[in-house]
């Protein structure tokens, strides 16, 4: 008995394994083919999705992929992907529309760089940096990277928006007073001249007019001088006696 039931179990494992290699066998498909239970199918075409599988008596049934939906390779599925939306709140725009055989390209907003690639666009982009106050663009963000930020060195400004900086304004070379020295990221602040060269030129002025007056009474005094001196006539004198 013990003879037999080992046999028996034995013949059972042998045709398990027998009935595994073949249909392991029976189960490798093609390519361009796709398994279903013991069947391989035909794939779909790219573009298109699987409506039915096969059976033993007829072939796959395939529909074209809809409207917002591709297929970009033969397939055996029985969904189309949905189209990539370009989304302007992830700082995308649309690059290349969606077909029934490709999926939608974006590319990154004015403005924006791309934070991650994709095969042909992008996925998600960032808003370029700004500079701060006392610092320059060094380098202007494109599609492909942000913006690059250098420090204005001593004696020069930027507010953060110049692509370089700018020295300060010399007050005395524009003939204005200092006002306010200048920083990193302001210019120096000039003013008109001081009180002393104001009153410099009111000096000037109030000595001229006084020099007039005293030119003015020394012309006067020798008219007055030269008047007392004139001879007095002979007849004048006859009269006076």
């Amino acid at each position: 008995m013990t003879c037999r039931r080992t046999s028996v179990r034995a013949a059972a494992v042998l045709m398990i394994l027998v009935m595994n290699v073949f249909r392991g066998r029976s189960l490798t498909c093609r390519r361009l083919e796709y398994q279903i239970g013991t069947e391989c199918c035909p794939m779909c075409l790219p573009g298109f999705r699987v409506k039915t599988h096969c059976t033993e008596f007829k072939s796959t049934s395939c529909l074209r992929c809809t409207e917002g939906t591709f297929m970009n390779h033969h397939t055996g599925l029985p969904q189309c992907f949905t189209c990539t939306n370009c989304d302007a709140a992830s700082g995308l725009k649309l690059k290349t529309s969606c077909t029934a055989t490709s999926d939608a390209v974006c590319e990154p907003l004015e403005g924006f760089y791309c934070m991650d690639s994709a095969e042909e666009g992008c996925k998600a982009a960032e808003k370029h940096s700004s500079c701060q106050p006392g610092q320059y663009i060094s380098q202007r963000g494109t599609a492909l990277r942000d913006t690059e930020c250098s420090d204005c060195s001593e004696g020069t400004y930027s507010d953060g928006t110049f692509p370089s900086c700018q020295p300060h304004t010399q007050c005395e070379s524009v003939h204005r007073q200092l006002i306010k020295a200048g920083t990193v990221s302001i210019d120096a602040e000039c003013g008109e001249q001081s009180s002393d060269s104001t009153g410099l030129v009111v000096g000037v002025v109030v000595g001229l007019i006084a020099a007039a007056a005293v030119a003015a009474a020394a012309g006067w005094c020798i008219r007055k001088r030269k008047s007392s001196e004139e001879p007095v006539h002979p007849a004048e004198s006859a009269v006076m006696i």
